[in-house]
């Protein structure tokens, strides 16, 4: 039975690679390092370190989810079961250029359908699917948050504002010859797959600050209120009372003055077990540290430094795909 190149199509019959290469894991090891110090529990991490194997293999690939595991001390299920639930994570080689194409309601009475049976059509491919040269995946999304600029088409999450089918066709044309393409708004150009899923991990390409964030149909309703001289009522007097007194009241979480000692419980019946402080109130709801509240409970506990947990890494490091 062959290996499968990472990447490359997928053969039938063939089986992954189980674990990166010694530099290629030292490499995604320090990059993880920087990412779990961000949270003050580390299995926290998931979502960009998936990003992070995504940007190396250019999907989650299994032993993207491997590595994962044995960063955070997690099961190989229990990754896959994330990686699963999000469509930006894709669980097959993608394209290097993903175009989401947006059909909910005004993309698509503005012409946002026609977008997509045009391009699906003209690349020979449907819903996430990728062209045979590799450089397209096609997606039909179900709003790409740019309701002012539709339709809109999106490449590797860069807006393509007020599209039509033929300039659509244009700008992956564009792509699959390797000419820069410059999005509407953002960035001067359109990065790869494997390179925004770097950003997505939480690295930046330094491209932050280029381009136009907000255009003028976005800024038209603020120009307007300027013009006219409209500005929002002030509060009244209850509205100050009332968040006067959310600021008093202290944040979830946040500890509180001990109460006064409540007396002794009568003590119980032989054979009875007696009641506790980490009793569930009357309501059913675990009282704010309680054994299974999660409300003041510290951000490293014993748990997540134990002998069982690093264990636990080990084992998800050691694990094969088939």
């Amino acid at each position: 039975m062959s290996v499968e190149e990472i990447g490359g199509a997928r053969v039938p019959g063939a089986t992954h690679r189980t674990a990166f290469d010694d530099e290629t894991r030292a490499r995604l090891s320090a990059d993880a390092a920087v990412i779990k110090a961000r949270y003050p529990q580390e299995r926290s991490a998931l979502l960009p370190l998936l990003h992070l194997v995504q940007s190396e293999d250019g999907y989650v690939s299994p032993r993207g989810i491997a590595f994962c595991a044995a960063e955070l001390g997690l099961t190989t299920a229990e990754v896959s079961a994330v990686a699963t639930f999000y469509t930006q994570y894709k669980r097959h080689p993608n394209g290097d250029y993903t175009v989401g194409v947006c059909t909910n309601t005004l993309c698509a009475v503005m012409g946002g359908d026609a977008i997509w049976e045009e391009l699906s059509d003209h690349l020979g491919v449907g819903h996430d699917e990728t062209t045979e040269d590799g450089a397209i995946t096609l997606e039909r999304v179900e709003c790409n948050a740019a309701c002012d600029y539709a339709p809109v088409v999106m490449v590797n999450w860069e807006f393509f504002d007020n599209q039509t089918p033929d300039s659509a066709k244009d700008v992956v044309e564009a792509l699959r010859a390797g000419t820069p393409v410059a999005p509407t708004r953002g960035a001067d150009h359109v990065c790869t797959f494997k390179e925004m899923s770097r950003v997505l991990a939480g690295f930046s390409d330094g491209r932050a600050d280029e381009g136009v964030g907000a255009g003028p149909a976005t800024l038209r309703g603020l120009e307007l209120a300027r013009q006219e001289g409209w500005t929002a009522p002030p509060f009244t007097d209850e509205e100050r009372t009332r968040a006067a007194e959310q600021a008093r009241t202290p944040a979830r979480g946040t500890p509180r003055a001990a109460a006064p000692a409540a007396p002794a419980a009568p003590a119980a019946p032989a054979g009875e077990r007696p009641a506790s402080a980490a009793e569930p109130t009357p309501t059913g709801t675990p009282a704010p540290g309680a054994e299974q509240s999660s409300a003041e409970r510290p951000p490293v506990s014993e748990g997540d430094v134990s002998a069982e947990q690093e264990q636990r890494k080990q084992s998800s490091d050691d694990a094969k795909e088939s």
